[in-house]
């Protein structure tokens, strides 16, 4: 492996799936000697497994150990304690190695078999391609959760994909080193790489009922989504461009805040009503108030977003002829 050029790094997040896991290796072996997926490689062809254990509890880590010495394909990241997916998913981006990065769930319901067709896709110049679980073998409780989180995704950003968060994806290696994640983003990871400026597509593929264990995410999960959407839908639309956002909501409120005073300063002028001990003019000062704080925010922020690194602003697929001093400063050995 240390003489051969690594093409496809395979990272598994795993929590708890002591029971899948020998399963797991041999489909996932099985699925590596295919002569079809050779042939997409003219130099021989090489992979490696990069297990990411998130502080199992059960025998998960020793397991794999025990696989190392007969599988040298197969690589092992144990956390401390358990960080989530997300964290798994960003460790195993930072160990792979090869120019293909896929990334495939411990829990068997996702096919490796299907690795070869969206390789095959992403040779036709994607960046992205994303596994959609068009038969889901899931019961109703994660089906109809799933369903309405991928709508409300598709509506909000414009991405027509219909299974955001299928754990079989293909990458570009350029594409793992780019992203950066935390809290539960793995969820969006189509989201951010579309923003990046990469391109992405969707290969429907087969899904298989659980076999062993149970699923680790509870209902606590709908919450943190929920919030991480609210950062990703921020992040992709007004990072760069916070007064926009700020703005727009301190004018609004600005405006009401302004217009509900006036209201209440003519009413005492014309008609000789009260103006002390309102409720109407309480809330129109909260709002002109509120309006000022956030065109505030929008200024800070734009303030801040000015002054941060140009080189985050933007993603580079290619450059040509340029002098070395010109690679480094774009972080490239053109």
């Amino acid at each position: 492996m240390s003489t051969i050029n690594c093409h496809l790094s395979i990272v598994v997040p795993l929590f708890n799936e002591r029971e899948s896991l020998p399963e797991l290796l041999e489909q996932l072996s099985a699925a590596m000697g295919e002569k079809e997926l050779h042939a997409l490689f003219q130099e021989p062809f090489a992979f490696e497994i990069i297990m990411v254990d998130d502080g199992s509890t059960d025998d998960s880590r020793t397991l794999i150990s025990r696989m190392i010495p007969s599988r040298p394909e197969l690589r092992l990241i144990s956390f401390q304690k358990n960080f989530g997916k997300t964290a798994a998913l960003s460790a195993g981006f930072m160990a792979a190695t090869g120019d293909y990065v896929c990334t495939i769930d411990a829990d068997m319901q996702d096919d490796p078999f299907a690795m070869k067709e969206m390789i095959k896709k992403l040779q036709e110049g994607y960046d992205l391609v994303s596994g959609w679980k068009q038969q889901r073998k899931d019961p109703l409780s994660k089906t109809i959760p799933s369903k309405l989180f991928n709508g409300v995704t598709r509506l909000f950003t414009g991405i027509t994909l219909h299974d955001f968060n299928c754990g079989l994806k293909v990458y570009r290696k350029e594409v793992t080193q780019r992203l950066e994640l935390h809290g539960d983003m793995h969820r969006y990871i189509p989201v951010l790489v579309h923003w990046m400026g990469f391109r992405i597509a969707e290969q429907p593929v087969t899904h298989h009922p659980r076999k062993f264990g149970s699923t680790k995410y509870g209902s606590s999960r709908f919450f943190s989504g929920l919030f991480d959407f609210l950062s990703v839908l921020f992040i992709t639309r007004y990072v760069r461009r916070p007064m926009h956002f700020f703005g727009m909501a301190g004018l609004t409120s600005f405006l009401f805040g302004f217009l509900i005073s006036l209201y209440v300063t003519l009413e005492k002028i014309l008609l000789h009503k009260p103006v002390s001990n309102r409720p109407i003019l309480f809330l129109g000062i909260l709002l002109l108030i509120l309006g000022v704080q956030l065109f505030s925010t929008g200024l800070l922020g734009e303030m801040l977003s000015t002054s941060s690194s140009r080189r985050s602003a933007f993603t580079i697929r290619k450059t040509l002829n340029l002098t070395a001093e010109q690679a480094r400063n774009f972080n490239t050995t053109d």
